[in-house]
């Protein structure tokens, strides 16, 4: 009891001291301040999506695809070390190496689409089926520039095969599976959710991928990205690693993309690109003040009598959508033009001086190629061959910035005629492509070309 009093009586006190000292000095609030609670949004969602995901179903797409993926076995033969045999009689060892991939049937009669760096270099080619039925196969084409390869083997069988989605209609955060077939075992299914698009890894700034975080791994390159319903939106391509394995992104070069290259190859046998015409860059957030837009393709230059060119584009333009796809940097622009072919015509919308104009342009054939460290030559018009008094040849339209000074002491200037090259008689830029992407890197090249004076001379360059 006494214990209780002594207790109540301290805290008397205090509060009585409290009442003395401290509320005496204290200063009274202003009269227009006011105390505000903060007001948070409400939302009616009942998670009721988030249900349906969690019980998301990737079976019915999983089957439709694995019995589609093939493991691809690839045999090259290599020089091995040197031995003291080999050096005492001048040979070298050979040696077989295998390499390994993935690929997806395309089609009932044995069509095979895989990557380019799967099959590059082979001298023997192996596809084992999903039921482990292995058949020889072969090469119908390849494109090094998008990594895709056509294969084809050979069976009185009608084959399970995947259909083509439309890749530009993917979207971000769309759950996607990686199938493939990286240990010859049966097929292997991972999934995961679209990253993000137009994903480019190269320094030339030519590549569009999809991202997606769905595992995949060296072996499961050449095979399938497929939407929940099994339908084909990516070839399984490449994956952005130090180490060399999966660590959370890995990138599928486009449905869309892949389609168009095998159909150039088994319509035409190579690819057929369809040009723009115009050069630049993408803009970035310094650009809002010079040209108010934050978003999109700059034309720095058009090319003479390309596409761009005839329907009217110019320089300072800013692309803003080819057709109905947004166009916010490079790669969302070589991607879609990645699907077209020459002839194609796409509507390009772009901003003017600020005003949003559109123009139907038609997309021609590669107009122009660079030869490293000389020049960048045009197909010559006819006016061009004209004014020679020539049937063929093509065009010094730049010579090499870095060495325009010396190329001009041999006699060599912009607008000149190539008529030749290593002897060979040249068409177009297509010839001059096809004989230095064939030359030996320790071969001269020879040019033959007419001066503005019609003369002939011939250069050649290491």
């Amino acid at each position: 009891m006494t214990l209780f009093l002594v207790s109540v009586l301290g805290g008397v006190i205090t509060l009585g001291s409290y009442k003395l000292f401290m509320e005496k000095g204290a200063k009274k609030p202003l009269a227009n301040t006011k105390t505000t609670t903060p007001i948070f949004s409400n939302t009616n969602y009942t998670n009721a999506k988030l249900g349906a995901l969690e019980q998301t179903d990737f079976s019915e797409a999983a089957e439709k695809t694995i019995h589609t993926v093939v493991h691809v076995k690839n045999v090259t033969t290599s020089n091995g070390s040197p031995t003291l045999q080999d050096l005492f009689y001048g040979r070298m060892a050979k040696r077989q190496q295998l390499g390994t991939g993935s690929g997806v049937i395309i089609s009932p009669d044995g069509y095979i689409i895989t990557n380019n760096h799967v099959i590059d270099g082979s001298e023997a080619l192996s596809v084992t089926l999903n039921d482990n039925r292995t058949f020889n196969a072969k090469i119908i084409g390849t494109d090094p520039k998008t990594d895709i390869a056509l294969l084809k083997i050979e069976t009185d069988d009608v084959l399970p095969y995947t259909t083509f989605a439309d890749s530009d209609q993917a979207k971000i955060g769309e759950w996607v599976l990686a199938v493939g077939n990286p240990f010859n075992l049966t097929s292997t299914v991972t999934a995961g959710i679209i990253s993000a698009k137009s994903r480019d890894l190269s320094d030339n700034k030519s590549q569009s991928f999809i991202q997606t975080d769905a595992a995949v791994n060296p072996g499961n390159s050449g095979g399938a990205l497929v939407n929940t319903n099994g339908d084909l939106i990516g070839i399984n391509t490449a994956i952005s690693s130090q180490t060399g394995s999966y660590i959370g992104y890995s990138f599928a070069v486009p449905s869309n993309i892949a389609k168009k290259v095998v159909q150039d190859i088994m319509e035409y046998g190579n690819v057929q690109n369809g040009i723009l015409g115009v050069t630049g860059g993408a803009l970035t957030g310094n650009s809002i003040d010079e040209f108010g837009e934050s978003q999109g393709f700059y034309i720095s230059e058009v090319e003479e009598n390309s596409g761009a060119d005839q329907a009217g584009l110019k320089p300072g333009d800013i692309i803003k959508k080819l057709d109905y796809t947004e166009i916010n940097k490079f790669s969302d622009l070589s991607g879609y033009l990645a699907t077209k072919r020459p002839n194609d015509m796409v509507n390009v919308e772009f901003i003017r001086n600020g005003s949003v104009k559109t123009l139907p342009v038609t997309l021609l054939k590669n107009n122009s190629y660079i030869i490293q460290g000389i020049a960048k030559i045009n197909n010559a018009t006819d006016k061009d061959l004209e004014k020679f008094k020539l049937n063929y040849g093509v065009k010094i339209a730049k010579l090499n910035d870095t060495n325009a000074l010396n190329l001009k002491k041999y006699g060599i200037s912009e607008g000149q005629i190539i008529t030749k090259l290593n002897d060979k008689t040249i068409k177009s830029v297509d010839d001059v492509k096809a004989i230095i992407e064939a030359k030996h890197n320790s071969e001269p090249l020879r040019f033959e070309v007419v001066n503005q004076n019609g003369e002939t001379e011939r250069f050649y360059f290491r």
